[in-house]
């Protein structure tokens, strides 16, 4: 019989993590679209203005100026990408862990770190609409403003086409391989060593340890292709009459290059603060409450 509860312990346990640390990948998604300079002084973005020195200070800002009710614009997109994301992505890896070890004894490093990047792969491609409609909507776009999440997602379709619903997917699939390739494999890795090497217990303090050190090791490994990610979903595929598409990047390369060029290499790492301190904290949640449920499962 199929065991369903991965996957489902996996969607429940991503929403809640999504809900409580939401407003810091808001202020991360403002921080990373802003200061953006291209070669084409025509190409008029609003995204050029720096109004945010940090994550803190993007915070009070958004609070002061949009409202508190702002930092959770796109909320609603997010717990749908969740929904579907998180768990397809924690079904596929905790099935295909257990085929290769039965036991977290067992669990090999290399063999976790490919498993969660094909399932972190997959499972983005696959939710990759939610994830543009969640971003756009953060950053207050055109194509989304005002408009409530499905009918945001039929105009971006109407506008752009069926497949704009998928701009940016090869930089999303990337990023989602980076992040579960490291962080359910580092979690899982750290998780085995307390357990196994120094007899630690299977507690939440081991949880708290374990996806503290896999949060801060995702941030650090993805940070410059996320601010990538975000910088490609969030700008428009308008087709002008001579069917020239007009967009400020041409794809992950010429977003790499232009970016680095025009802003510098740290600016790949814009929002790093606020990415560990989300993905810290997000990791946490989750898995502490995957843990539990699985527990109150055994019960």
């Amino acid at each position: 019989m199929f065991d369903w509860r991965p996957f489902v312990f996996g969607g429940l346990a991503s929403s809640v993590a999504e809900l409580v640390t939401y407003p810091l990948d808001l202020t991360k998604t403002r921080l990373q679209i802003q200061g953006q300079i291209f070669d084409n002084s025509s190409q008029q973005v609003k995204y050029a203005q720096k109004k945010y020195t940090n994550m803190f200070q993007a915070v009070f800002r958004i609070s002061q100026e949009e409202g508190f009710r702002m930092l959770y614009s796109g909320v609603s997109a997010a717990l749908l990408r969740q929904a579907t994301y998180g768990t397809i992505k924690i079904g596929i890896y905790q099935k295909i862990k257990r085929i290769f070890a039965e036991d977290i004894q067992h669990e090999k490093l290399y063999i976790n770190v490919l498993n969660g990047m094909l399932s972190g792969s997959v499972s983005n491609a696959i939710a990759n609409p939610t994830d543009l409609l969640k971003i756009r909507m953060q950053a207050h776009h055109p194509s989304v403003h005002g408009k409530r999440l499905f009918p945001a997602m039929i105009s971006i379709a109407k506008k752009e086409g069926f497949t704009g619903l998928w701009s940016g997917v090869l930089p999303t699939a990337q990023r989602a391989a980076i992040v579960c390739g490291v962080e359910l494999a580092v979690y899982d890795w750290v998780k085995k060593q307390l357990i196994c090497r120094y007899k630690s217990t299977d507690t939440i303090g081991t949880h708290f340890l374990s996806s503290f050190t896999a949060g801060f090791a995702g941030a650090l490994a993805s940070t410059p292709i996320d601010v990538v990610r975000t910088r490609l979903m969030n700008q428009e595929n308008v087709t002008r009459r001579s069917n020239i598409t007009a967009t400020p990047y041409g794809g992950i390369i010429d977003c790499f290059v232009k970016t680095i060029k025009n802003e510098g290499f740290l600016a790949l790492y814009k929002g790093f603060f606020p990415s560990w301190l989300r993905l810290g904290p997000w990791n946490i949640v989750f898995f502490i409450v995957f843990e539990q449920l699985k527990k109150l499962n055994k019960t």
